[in-house]
């Protein structure tokens, strides 16, 4: 199998230090199903290419196969495997390039930060589904895709085309994304893995399709054959993505184009992002408030709900990361949308730790699976700025209750690769009602979902309010 990945940023050498594979060595890695080498046939100023060779060993595979494994003869020793990219090429990609997908690189950390001119060649891959498969995977995530399907025999052409295409990608895309797209999507399109797909395949695919997989088009087909189609897998890896809420809609059932559907299917379930952001409307419209503040707005989901709302006059949608708010400002069309809607919106970066102006004269602000995302000790900076310094009349936080996370067959750890934390009930109303004491604030704390008599919702909600909203409203309620 060959993978080959250029680049013509100057100095295009730089490919190496991203890589962590210096261009003038050949370097082997010994792995359980046979050896990959990583070379460069190119390394000059104005173009670089590093090449992936995994030299597979089919007998090797054919001994240790599993005892509940089909005996198919000499199919176990005759096979594609040594030729064409597969889920053992992904393994040994994610194994050679373990920090590069990580994105760090301590040498050219702008480098690893910023997207490079990349082109990406397999010759031999199989994709059940065709051209067509690999470019409806990869054009969603910024490629340029070139894909031909290699004839049976080019000698034969009468006999038609084989299941692989050879595949170019070319684009301006983040080296770690580009490693995490393919560690994804090479065994989706060849729609077989190698080996046992056992139930950490969720916090892999989560893992790897961070920031691209929940907003992706295919979302459902990937996931999918990611996970081989395994039925409570797909629940949890399904649930898992809604409770990111990037660019998820009202569901994330799978298609129906690939499986048979069930004569009496049961009513999917409302994603747990779409009951946290209705939950949380429900609120601001409770308190009366006019202006608000989405502190953290990702890609700004909370953020066009409000301004489909009349009611509220005045809306920030903040976050640190800016490309966060380039997602939140294609959702939101704030180059399209009329002249009505942009002078009721304020969109900009600020990080929630350092005291803003900006943040300041709103009626509400709301952290929505935010303050989980923030390492425990900014947690007093973050009281400081959104209670002690802003003042809101009142602030709304949501943030999963760790106690609930039981129910995800198949997690391990976190529900996200960025929470530094996760709060038991305990824990967040201990956290909730001492930063309401400190800064002169009532707080009420609700569920968000369906609850568990064991282990209460799957996310928790706590409500502050100032002591003169909290009268204001009560005068409010009672005329």
């Amino acid at each position: 199998m060959l993978l080959t990945i250029a680049t013509t940023a100057p100095p295009a050498t730089d490919l190496g230090y991203l890589l962590h594979k210096h261009p003038d060595r050949v370097q082997t890695f010994a792995r359980s199903f046979g050896e990959a080498t990583v070379f460069y046939p190119e390394a000059g100023d104005d173009r670089c290419t590093a090449a992936l060779l995994l030299d597979v060993d089919p007998v090797h595979l054919a001994r240790t196969r599993g005892r509940s494994s089909p005996d198919f003869s000499l199919g176990q020793y005759v096979n594609d495997r040594p030729y064409a990219a597969s889920s053992l090429l992904a393994v040994a990609l994610a194994d050679v390039f373990r920090t590069a997908r990580a994105g760090r690189c301590d040498m050219r950390p702008q480098a690893a930060a910023g997207t490079l001119p990349l082109e990406i060649g397999l010759p031999a891959l199989p994709c059940r589904g065709g051209p067509e498969l690999a470019h409806r995977l990869f054009e969603p995530l910024g490629w340029r895709v070139e894909a031909s399907p290699v004839p049976l025999d080019p000698g034969f052409p009468e006999w038609g085309d084989s299941r692989y295409v050879r595949l170019t990608l070319r684009g301006d895309v983040r080296l770690a994304d580009a490693l995490n797209h393919l560690y994804v999507l090479l065994p989706v399109l060849d729609d077989a893995k190698h080996y046992w797909i056992a139930a950490d395949e969720v916090d892999k695919l989560i893992r790897a399709g961070e920031g691209w997989l929940a907003a992706h088009p295919a979302r459902g087909l990937i996931t999918r054959r990611y996970l081989g189609r395994r039925r409570a897998l797909e629940r949890t890896a399904f649930a898992r993505l809604a409770e990111l809420g990037d660019d998820v809609e009202e569901t994330l059932d799978p298609p129906v184009e690939e499986e048979p559907e069930a004569a009496e299917a049961p009513e999917p379930k409302r994603p747990l992002n779409v009951l946290r952001r209705e939950a949380v409307l429900a609120v601001l419209e409770e308190t009366g408030a006019r202006t608000v503040a989405d502190l953290g707005c990702g890609s700004g989901e909370l953020a066009a709900e409000l301004l489909r709302r009349p009611a509220f006059t005045r809306i920030a949608a903040v976050d640190v990361s800016t490309r966060a708010l380039s997602m939140a400002a294609r959702r939101l069309r704030t180059d399209r949308a009329p002249d009505s809607q942009r002078g009721r919106l304020e969109l900009f970066q600020g990080a929630l730790t350092y005291a803003d102006d900006r943040f300041t004269g709103f009626d509400a602000a709301v952290l929505m699976e935010v303050v989980e995302h923030v390492d425990p000790p900014r947690l007093a900076a973050l009281e400081r700025v959104v209670l002690g310094a802003a003042r809101p009349g009142h602030v709304i936080v949501t943030t999963p209750n760790a106690e609930y996370n039981v129910r995800y067959e198949g997690l391990r750890g976190h529900r996200h690769p960025d929470h530094r934390f996760e709060w038991s009930r305990a824990e967040f109303a201990a956290w909730a009602t001492a930063a309401a004491e400190r800064y002169g604030y009532g707080v009420t704390f609700r569920p968000v979902g369906e609850e568990d008599p064991e282990l209460g919702p799957p996310t928790q909600m706590a409500v502050f309010a100032r002591a003169e909203a909290r009268a204001v409203a009560g005068k409010g309620a009672g005329s």
